[in-house]
């Protein structure tokens, strides 16, 4: 299978993780308006199971080191197999419930809360679990990153009509725990070696296969409880998914999937040179992948009011030294 050869290689994968997973929600804004997340997010979940098998018969069966990937598929052992499936269980309601979230509380409270949680347990979790680095410069460039988050949401609030709420920021805190949780089962799961694959371990296109699955069946309880007992919103139905949908529309939610998924699949392959805790780190950048989205491409600050200009100038500068550090972590 295809492996990473230098800690350069993984850095610059985990950029377009960021960029990714960054960048994915973008297809959502371009679903139209009848078309409800609950409804979109099947499409998302399918795309993640494609790019997912697609990498793994590919990338996943090039070379001589690891295990290819069907090999690897059915050498897996019962635990490992659970592990990865309990990521993607756990990364599937924290998904959704940050969405519901940003839905009540608007984005401005939402996602620096959620994302914010995310990164720094995250973070946390995997460094303990696998300790890899200089812990002094990843926290303090996780603390820098968490920073920039916070004053990201500054600056939204001040372009933000929409009023938070208690049960908007409850449900963001739930989402930023389990989306804290989810990379480490994933990371467990998978051989320390990426070169020589333990027993019953997974090579990381395996995991990110069998997670992808994780998502899709716990979709049919998870989402379903969405789309008929929404947080937010009208509740749709399963025939809602093929009366409205068209061809136009499943590929966009398909495609929102497969960019998601392109980001986990070299987290996965970077870790191997990188380690879990600085990969997922800065894999959670992301928000301020979101944040550029907004702020260039979809103008979200045109008529923002005096004094927004240079909270957003800080909030990247932070932003860049944090990212900074973290890779200096394991210089």
């Amino acid at each position: 299978m295809f492996l990473v050869s230098s800690y350069l290689t993984a850095v610059i994968l985990c950029f377009i993780t960021m960029l990714c997973w960054g960048s994915w929600a973008n297809t959502q804004k371009m679903a139209s308006k009848e078309w409800g997340f609950p409804l979109f997010y099947w499409d998302y979940t399918l795309g993640i199971i494609l790019l997912s098998l697609v990498f793994g018969l590919t990338l996943g069966n090039t070379g001589d080191s690891g295990a290819p990937f069907i090999e690897n598929l059915n050498q897996s052992s019962l635990n490992a197999i659970g592990l990865a499936l309990l990521g993607g269980i756990i990364f599937n309601i924290a998904n959704l419930l940050l969405v519901a979230a940003i839905d009540i509380a608007g984005m401005a409270i939402a996602f620096p809360i959620g994302i914010g949680i995310a990164l720094v347990q995250g973070v946390l979790v995997n460094y303990i679990a696998v300790p890899d680095g200089n812990p002094t410069l990843l926290f303090i460039g996780v603390a820098l990153v968490t920073l920039a988050i916070i004053v990201d949401a500054i600056a939204y609030k001040k372009i933000s009509t929409q009023k938070s709420s208690t049960k908007g920021i409850l449900i963001s805190i739930c989402a930023g725990v389990l989306m804290g949780f989810f990379y480490r089962f994933v990371a467990a799961s998978m051989s320390e070696d990426f070169e020589v694959i333990a027993t019953g371990k997974l090579t990381p296109y395996t995991a990110t296969f069998i997670f992808s699955l994780g998502i899709f069946f716990s979709n049919f309880l998870f989402n379903s409880i969405f789309m008929y007992k929404p947080l937010s919103g009208a509740a749709v139905s399963y025939s809602d998914y093929f009366k409205k949908g068209n061809t136009k529309l499943h590929l966009i939610g398909i495609l929102g999937g497969a960019i998601w998924c392109i980001g986990m699949v070299l987290n996965t392959i970077a870790a191997g040179k990188a380690g879990y805790a600085i990969s997922y780190g800065l894999g959670q950048g992301a928000t301020m992948v979101a944040a550029l989205w907004g702020v260039f491409i979809w103008k979200e600050f045109k008529n923002a009011p005096k004094g927004t200009n240079t909270l957003i100038s800080l909030m990247f500068l932070l932003f860049l030294s944090g990212l900074t550090l973290i890779i200096l972590a394991k210089i």
